[in-house]
């Protein structure tokens, strides 16, 4: 799914699809507030429709599987989940950087392939990682959506603790 969302939207926004690498970009400098703002916004309201898409196909597994909300796993604690999820969206930023540093030697030679394979694969190692223990986070837009969509208050327990 990485791979088709960041080929569709790297011709028009250079396939940002998550606030966490919107922002370090941000922080680096290679994105204005205005434009990392106004992503950061787009991404969470199109988290959020695609929530409710999500819910108005299937609402009783909706309901049943929790809305796809991100909580802390019995056994552990919000410690670790914050732990957890801060490495994660570092490896998934880290990874998003190095991609697509036009310096680099080791980049492939298509500019929107080259960086989708070891993006996609750095999101799929960290959902091996993570999932067991917080469902996985790194993408704030995502999670953010699926908890005002599902609006139960255990959804939001562990955003705001």
């Amino acid at each position: 799914m990485i791979f088709a969302l960041f080929y569709c939207t790297a011709g028009i926004s250079g396939g940002h699809i998550n606030p966490a690498v919107t922002f370090g970009l941000f922080l680096a400098r290679k994105l204005s507030l205005t434009r990392a703002i106004f992503y950061t916004v787009m991404q969470c309201l199109g988290a959020i429709c695609d929530a409710g898409v999500v819910k108005g196909f299937q609402p009783s597994r909706y309901e049943v599987l929790g809305g796809g909300a991100n909580v802390v796993s019995h056994g552990y604690t919000k410690g670790d989940g914050l732990g957890a999820e801060i490495i994660g969206t570092f490896v998934l930023v880290y990874t998003v950087f190095s991609a697509t540093d036009a310096e680099r030697n080791a980049r492939l030679s298509c500019p929107y392939i080259g960086p989708i394979l070891p993006i996609g694969f750095a999101v799929f190692l960290v959902h091996l990682a993570t999932i067991p223990i917080t469902g996985t986070g790194i993408n704030p837009a995502r999670s953010f959506g699926a908890a005002i969509i599902y609006n139960k208050d255990h959804a939001w327990d562990d955003h705001v603790s």
